[in-house]
């Protein structure tokens, strides 16, 4: 009888020494667990004590001041933590800080079908969805193999979106840098332009932002009626438009002495840190993928590429504005086409029936379902034709096993995506190369051995967006 009860006891201390194990603070770093990583911080974000005594091991005589810009600031655009040591006015040191956004968009894409993944994707950068949901797509026809299959019709459209997109984008960039720089009607018109923009993209999509509106092997549907008049009116107004921005940054002697001669990045730093789009461009460098590595039939439009040596937030901006000019000159050209050819008679997605989602999507009387015609067209095929469709959408396609990695030129810079399938019917993993995160490397270059207040300039014009950063 005495086995079992030292069998109890024993049990019981071991029940003790585990109760007393997870009472300890998993965090405590002072709870007597060995650690080998070196210094570690407290994961809840209580790290300022640490991050203040960090600052001062380097001191070498003098003060500084420890500033905590953001999460929560009007200036970062977006959660953009930085913080900065400072000596009087000066920028010692910059440390961005960065995860407060986080989403886990691409762990997410592993739990969905590859046309699912579109939904996911595009909320990334949410200033440039099109193009997120753009180097998805590319990347997914190059594992199928289909990339000339995809009809031409569809191209045209992907680059007059991704064009549309652009021109709101760097709307954005240029009116928040306005307002961070105390010009507050350029903000003004910027969302004035970019509403415009905006409206176009909800007529032909149904969405202002987040479309879900390219897909492997095309795009969702085709444009819809009335939809090539706007884009002309539109085309017609926005350079005007656009002549009333530049004439209230350009004249302003104030935007120009806190966008010039700042926060400089030549050629050099950009290709160390892979700093690409209008900053690269700004450098004196006329790098952009839709000419150097052409996508989507672009090597067959007439534009140029807008470059300036200034290295400077000025000439960021000038770039910015100028590519606008050429967005609008590759549009010109998308609604030159599209008008040569019959709305409906050309496919818009690929019409290999096991890859190709339903693209000639029609909505219903109250504007919000599908037309009754469209649903009995589907319906009145054969049973097989409606079961195949039924599993196309619930268990989507499969891709071949391999591994691509595809760039475009997203409005900040190189966007590219690494797709890998293991044959499944959803994606190994997806991976993207986000420029905004890239981009973000050059803070601490741009702005150490500045004036505190050129900060708010170098993130302008570096114009990330946290949503890509952190995806």
């Amino acid at each position: 009888m005495t086995a079992p009860a030292d069998h109890q006891t024993n049990g019981g201390a071991a029940d003790d020494a585990d109760e007393d194990r997870y009472e300890q603070d998993p965090y405590d770093i002072d709870s007597g667990d060995d650690y080998d990583e070196g210094r570690v911080y407290h994961v809840s974000g209580e790290d300022w004590d640490e991050v203040v005594a960090a600052a001062g091991e380097d001191r070498q005589g003098g003060e500084r001041l420890v500033v905590n810009m953001g999460p929560q600031h009007p200036s970062t655009h977006g959660v953009l933590r930085l913080v900065l040591t400072l000596d009087g006015e000066s920028v010692t040191e910059v440390r961005p800080v960065i995860g407060y956004l986080h989403t886990g968009i691409e762990k997410s894409m592993e739990f969905r079908t590859w046309t699912q993944g579109v939904t996911f994707c595009t909320r990334m950068d949410y200033l440039s969805p099109l193009f997120n949901e753009t180097a998805y797509c590319l990347a997914v026809e190059k594992l199928l193999g289909i990339e000339s299959e995809v009809p031409e019709r569809a191209n045209v459209i992907r680059v007059l979106m991704m064009e549309l997109n652009r021109i709101g984008s760097h709307l954005t960039a240029v009116g928040t840098m306005g307002l961070e720089l105390g010009a507050s009607t350029v903000f003004t018109y910027g969302m004035r332009e970019r509403e415009k923009t905006l409206d176009l993209l909800e007529l032909i999509t149904g969405l202002r932002m987040n479309h879900a509106y390219i897909r492997p092997g095309g795009v969702s549907m085709d444009l819809p009626a009335g939809a090539l008049e706007r884009l002309r009116d539109y085309v017609r107004i926005m350079p005007g438009l656009l002549g009333e921005i530049r004439a209230l940054f350009d004249a302003a002697p104030v935007f120009l002495a806190r966008s010039k001669n700042i926060a400089y990045l030549d050629v050099t730093g950009c290709m160390a840190l892979g700093v690409t789009g209008p900053i690269l461009r700004a450098a004196g460098l006329p790098w952009d993928l839709r000419k150097s590595q052409p996508y989507c039939g672009y090597e067959t439009y007439e534009f140029d590429v807008p470059v300036r040596d200034t290295c400077d937030p000025f000439g960021r901006y000038q770039v910015r504005m100028d590519e606008l000019d050429q967005s609008l000159r590759i549009i010109r050209q998308c609604v030159d086409r599209l008008a040569g050819g019959r709305q409906g008679d050309e496919p818009v997605m690929i019409r290999d029936a096991k890859i190709g989602w339903p693209a000639r999507l029609a909505l219903g009387p109250d504007g919000m379902g599908n037309s009754p015609d469209h649903i009995a067209h589907i319906m009145s095929q054969s049973m097989e034709a409606l079961i195949h469709h039924f599993k196309l959408v619930t268990e989507g396609f499969r891709v071949p096993a391999g591994q691509v990695y595809v760039a475009i030129e997203s409005p900040r810079g190189e966007l590219g995506c690494h797709a890998v399938s293991e044959g499944g019917t959803r994606p190994y993993r997806v991976h993207f190369r986000d420029p905004s995160f890239t981009n973000l490397q050059a803070v601490s270059a741009m702005c150490e051995g500045g004036m505190v207040a050129d900060v708010i300039a170098a993130v302008a014009s570096i114009d990330p967006v946290m949503g890509g950063v952190d995806r």
